[in-house]
């Protein structure tokens, strides 16, 4: 029988969002590949739980309260609570605009798993297992849910600063954290003096087909709706990581007169990381242009890495924190329709909305640091990191059938 909730609903928007939410989904598993594939054979299992430990973790800590804290009623403006969000306890009959409200957090569940998952690449090849999975229990609750809320939720920059789909409150906070995670826990213990030699780029490139796959969920999906800028989004994400992908083979070729497979993966990302916050502001040219500009900024913070010397391990911070700040703030430039606050008051917004990310991620992440490692330690010893993660932390290995007296 019919229940008064269907008649609000709409089918096709329905249908939709239950295809955008396993493309998020798929996303993550794309991310293990990808993170697996560019870290060296000891280390290619461990690299992965952190990514399907995220989805564990998250997948069970949304529900119970990250979505009551994301999108409940507004506490000053900074984080969310409604009781009836708690274990999802009053929603079982409740739509979210035409779909069920379900849908909506398990949309949202996705985001949430995938943010602290990519942080994990900043470090990787140097934690404990144990101390990974408290960080991000605490990160999740601490720092994603209240930026996801400030942001999108109802609080105090909902309405100002423009985040489509999440450069902000995922992209720049990741990035941000990574790079403060990279320096607060040290380079690896042969960093700069034994070339680290991924270990299986077939691997690598498959994983980042998911990701470019599975991101027009991620940006046409965050309309909530199956309309014209569903369409729009869908196409601008296609058109921005196209164009970050050429744009870094030609950077790389006329800097190293060389096209590798790993920069075109970087390309791809660097071009879907600049669209996000933009994919359902900006016309075809904007999109081309954020995707070329994300794909040369970031190309230029991975060189200025090596100078710089700091150990982030697989360049969260120089993709995903530079190239979300480079269509964060460049989306102004590039809108459909001009905003109430204007173009420089729209370039403020935005800039608040990358500052409030970037401190919030930073600060936050630099004491949830301090905390884990007291608590449960959280940089591998030296010998257990020499051994590699997969055998240290886990007793297995990824390629090979070792017994286990070998092990």
């Amino acid at each position: 029988m019919a229940t008064p909730l269907d008649a609000q609903l709409d089918t096709g928007t329905t249908a939709w969002m239950l295809t955008s939410t396993t493309l998020v989904l798929l996303m993550i598993p794309g991310l293990a590949l990808f993170y697996g594939g560019l870290v060296r054979p000891k280390n290619v299992l461990g690299t992965m739980m952190h990514s399907f430990a995220a989805m564990a973790i998250i997948g069970v800590l949304w529900p119970v309260c990250g979505y009551a804290l994301a999108f409940g009623e507004s506490l000053g403006g900074v984080v969310g609570w409604s009781a009836d969000k708690v274990m999802l306890s009053g929603i079982d009959d409740r739509a979210f605009g035409k779909i069920p409200e379900y849908v909506y957090c398990m949309f949202q569940g996705k985001f949430a798993i995938i943010t602290p998952a990519l942080i994990a690449g900043a470090f990787a090849e140097r934690v404990r297992f144990g101390g990974y999975c408290l960080l991000i229990t605490l990160w999740s609750l601490l720092i994603y849910s209240p930026l996801a809320h400030i942001i999108w939720g109802g609080g105090f920059l909902t309405g100002h600063a423009i985040d489509f789909a999440g450069g902000t409150v995922i992209h720049v906070s990741a990035g941000v954290a990574g790079l403060v995670s990279a320096l607060y826990l040290g380079a690896r213990a042969d960093f700069g003096r034994v070339r680290a030699v991924p270990n299986n780029l077939v691997m690598m490139l498959t994983g980042a087909g998911l990701l470019w796959v599975g991101w027009f969920g991620f940006n046409a999906g965050s309309s909530v709706e199956s309309s014209l800028k569903t369409g729009q989004a869908l196409a601008m994400t296609q058109l921005s990581a196209s164009a970050g992908a050429l744009t870094w083979l030609l950077v790389e070729s006329l800097a190293h007169r060389r096209a590798t497979s790993v920069g075109l993966a970087s390309g791809i990302l660097a071009g879907l990381v600049a669209i996000t916050p933009a994919a359902g502001d900006v016309r075809p040219a904007g999109a081309l242009a954020l995707g070329a500009l994300g794909a040369v900024v970031s190309f230029g913070a991975l060189r200025l890495k090596g100078r710089l010397g700091y150990d982030d391990t697989l360049d969260v911070f120089g993709i995903h924190g530079v190239a979300g700040v480079v269509g964060a703030l460049g989306l102004t430039f590039f809108l459909r329709a001009p905003t109430a606050a204007g173009l420089w008051g729209q370039l403020w917004n935005q800039a608040v909305g990358v500052g409030v990310a970037a401190l919030w991620g930073g600060l936050g992440t630099l004491s949830l640091l301090w905390l884990t490692e007291r608590l449960v330690g959280l940089r591998l010893p030296a010998a257990e990191e020499a051994r590699g993660m997969d055998l240290s932390l886990h007793g297995e290995v990824g390629y090979g059938l070792a017994r286990p007296e070998e092990m």
